[in-house]
């Protein structure tokens, strides 16, 4: 049997009275043991299999707030051989309702909020025949209260999942096109689990502080004690750095997950005040590389020794690669600030990661003598377990994102980069944000590395204005915008071969990014909006 839930059900057995959960609560700490949760598991899935009708490989579209119904409920869903469907619905509600819409649930478990949006956009829940009303009532809408359907004290056998078995539908975040749902199996769950718990030496026992809620299932998966901090997980952006230091100094917390943006507050806010994370022995950040800088800031509030690590993937395969602080400081980061793009580090065992010539188009058969040689760059592929077999419903973005090889396929990652002599993949942007020019393609972030390094810069983007390749700069607070800072920032790109198709620079106050890591930059939209304005500065 593979069912995912066996993992945490092996933890539970383990050590029963492990907390497995703490979450913040009326201004103190809330705390479950694994036992607990187990317990609370068993109840629900006997409830919606019993009293709701829930059956195995029924879509169930989750509208639950991060909470402790969030977590027993998935695991219920599992035991049951159901398909949990999580979509963000930060995405915009355009975008929401279309992928509701996309999937078709077959049940819905949501707060109150989420029910009356379902019954308001009625059309693109129409798929829906169950309900589940957490933390309220059900008049309006019907269906069923969870707190009723709670049923302590029977047992309830995991569905015989096997790898290949739907596990969860995720929606990726729609930061660079259209969301679509990513099917999950049971073995990819597994398999990110183990590479993850291999990758940073994560051992059972070990607490995390999580500020990124899907990595949070599995913190259980690999029996640690999750600690939620008091914030808003779908604004990550507005979360307070003293809140997550007092969840990490509370539990002594081994391990902090967070995205780009938490940790770029916390290397401002903690230095500030004096104030060091000792605990702790990792930081693991996802959603986009960061910057020197920010490694810099960490070295001197971690204690010795700990790092912070980033892995790459995506929603569609993770983990592919990872690097830490001390590769990026000791090397790699010098040769980012040179143009050379940014290292995401060393593949990792399980995986596969070829460079392709790039092209737009689908490629219909993996072609063993097209991957270009180390140093070219192109696009890259990947080929392992923890790679999606495709989309739910999407044959067309199926044709684009896989190759077909043997009984096998190559995912293709939508990300242009190359490999280095020393087998360390290196990420030069999108191949979506690539500036496609008269005399050939601009890939933005290695010369972004370079404009990057100045002083007064927050960051940077290369983007296309009348099929030219050109700057727009956030600056960091304290520093105004005026043509002699533009041309001083050009200036950096004059010395770097890579920088020479840029001539004109624009300042823009505050760049547009994703809202599920607050890290993206939505480069097509600057690249709209400075084809609009007068640049700053301009080479002469």
């Amino acid at each position: 049997m593979s069912n995912f839930v066996a993992r945490f059900e092996a933890h539970v057995a383990r050590d029963p009275q492990q907390p497995a959960l703490i979450l913040p609560e009326g201004g103190g700490w809330s705390e479950r043991s694994y036992a607990q949760v187990h317990e609370r598991v068993m109840a629900a899935a006997a409830g919606l299999r019993d009293q709701v009708g829930l059956k195995p490989g029924q879509r169930v579209m989750m509208l639950v707030p991060a909470g402790f119904e969030f977590f027993e409920l998935s695991l219920a869903l599992w035991k049951l051989g159901c398909v949990p469907v999580l979509i963000d619905p930060g995405m915009g509600m355009e975008g929401f309702l279309s992928c509701v819409a996309q999937v078709q649930p077959q049940a819905l478990i949501a707060i109150p909020k989420g029910m009356l949006l379902s019954k308001i956009k009625g059309a693109a829940f129409s798929s829906v025949q169950e309900r589940v009303t957490v933390n309220g009532w059900t008049w309006f809408w019907g269906g069923h209260q969870y707190s009723a359907c709670l049923k302590p004290g029977v047992e309830v056998e995991n569905h015989d999942s096997g790898p290949d078995s739907l596990a969860a539908i995720l929606f990726t975040s729609g930061s660079t096109g259209p969301a679509k749902g990513v099917r999950y199996t049971h073995g990819m769950f597994s398999t990110q689990a183990d590479r993850i718990a291999a990758m940073y030496g994560i051992e059972p026992g070990q607490v995390e502080v999580s500020c990124f809620l899907p990595f949070a299932m599995f913190s259980m998966a690999m029996g640690s004690t999750c600690v939620l901090p008091d914030m808003d997980f779908a604004k990550p952006a507005t979360a307070s750095p003293a809140k997550i230091q007092a969840a990490l100094d509370r539990f002594k917390a081994d391990q902090l997950v967070a995205s780009p943006a938490v940790l770029a507050k916390m290397a401002v806010e903690l230095p500030a005040k004096g104030q060091r994370l000792e605990s702790l022995k990792r930081v693991l950040t996802f959603g986009a590389p960061i910057p020197r800088t920010l490694h810099l800031s960490f070295r001197e509030i971690l204690a010795e020794g700990a790092e912070i690590h980033t892995p790459y993937g995506a929603t569609e395969s993770l983990p592919v690669a990872t690097i830490a602080s001390s590769e990026i400081l000791n090397d790699t980061g010098a040769r980012s600030a040179a143009g050379e793009g940014t290292c995401v580090g060393r593949v990792d065992a399980s995986i596969r990661v070829e460079i392709l010539p790039i092209t737009d188009e689908p490629i219909l058969q993996w072609d063993p003598q097209s991957p270009l040689p180390v140093g070219e760059v192109g696009e890259i592929c990947v080929q392992g377990p923890q790679a999606s077999k495709g989309y739910f419903e999407r044959p067309e973005a199926n044709r684009a994102a896989k190759i077909p090889d043997g009984e096998g396929f190559w995912h293709r990652m939508g990300d242009v980069g190359y490999l280095d002599a020393e087998g360390r993949l290196w990420f030069c942007g999108r191949k979506s944000h690539r500036v496609q020019t008269a005399k050939g393609d601009v890939f933005p972030v290695p010369l972004e590395g370079v404009y990057n390094e100045h002083p007064a810069v927050r960051r940077s983007a290369v983007v296309s204005v009348d099929s030219k390749a050109v700057l727009v700069v956030e600056l960091k607070p304290g520093h105004s915008s005026g043509e002699a800072l533009g041309q001083e920032i050009l200036a950096l790109g004059s010395r770097r071969a890579v920088c020479s198709v840029i001539s004109a620079l624009y300042f823009h106050g505050a760049f547009p990014v994703d809202r599920r890591h607050n890290a993206k930059i939505h480069r097509p939209e600057l690249g709209t909006w400075a084809a609009n304005q007068k640049p700053t500065a301009v080479l002469s």
